[in-house]
């Protein structure tokens, strides 16, 4: 799985739904994708933030790329708490988020890598991480072939991907070399954003934001069907 910045609450789940979590350094990042970049809520809306990332070649990977020199943390900070300062877990989330976004290594998968399992270890996820560069496979394989190579590689017999993943991925390709296909989809969530109508599928910052994390662990994170 691509590593993303701050994702939606079905990123957690898929990772709390397996025993071993691969994440991708050696995969091309993509523009105008979740990778540097995500929604929050501003004035009862969904607004864009992001990571600034210095000028590099689209072939780079994610592993290659960096955050821009003139990247300011306190400028997305301002932003949250001006946001989210009247809420009801604004004190404990935003502190996190502080902790992420100062996170001193410029390279983009390593700031990733750590805002993802920050946030794990605030919501008590204690899934095992694998990087995918680390596992010793054809790493010029592509698409499907590449996951089944990792998944043979770390010795699995079930892989679990995002719904999106089932106009990328065949059952029976997986089913020929021994491994389960299935597919998260999460199930639609609702919460009080203040007093505005719900906005759904924001960053984990948002539902974070809003629920404890009792709540957190015990109405969403188990909130999917793998199909």
């Amino acid at each position: 799985m691509q590593p993303y910045f701050f994702p939606y609450i079905g990123y957690f789940q898929l990772i709390r739904s397996v025993d071993r979590f691969v994440v991708y350094d050696n995969i091309k990042y993509t523009k105008k994708g979740w990778i540097n970049r995500n929604r929050i809520l501003q004035n009862g809306a969904p607004v864009w933030f992001s990571l600034p990332l210095m000028a590099g070649s689209d072939g780079l990977d994610i592993g290659a790329r960096y955050l821009a020199s003139d990247f300011k943390p306190e400028s997305l900070l301002n932003r949250l708490h001006g946001t989210y300062r009247r809420a009801p877990c604004f004190e404990a989330v935003y502190q996190l988020a502080e902790g992420i976004l100062r996170h001193p290594d410029p390279n983009l998968f390593a700031f990733l890598e750590y805002g993802l399992h920050r946030v794990c270890d605030h919501l008590g996820i204690q899934t095992e991480w694998v990087v995918s560069s680390r596992v010793p496979i054809d790493h010029d394989l592509k698409a499907q072939e590449k996951v089944i190579a990792l998944c043979r590689a770390v010795g699995t017999d079930l892989y679990v991907n995002p719904i999106g993943g089932q106009s990328l991925y065949e059952r029976a390709a997986f089913a020929e070399e021994g491994i389960e296909l299935r597919f998260l989809q999460a199930d639609p969530v609702e919460y009080r954003q203040f007093d505005a109508e719900f906005v759904p599928w924001l960053s984990i910052l948002d539902v974070m934001m809003f629920n404890t994390v009792e709540e957190i662990q015990q109405r969403f994170l188990p909130g999917y069907t793998l199909l």
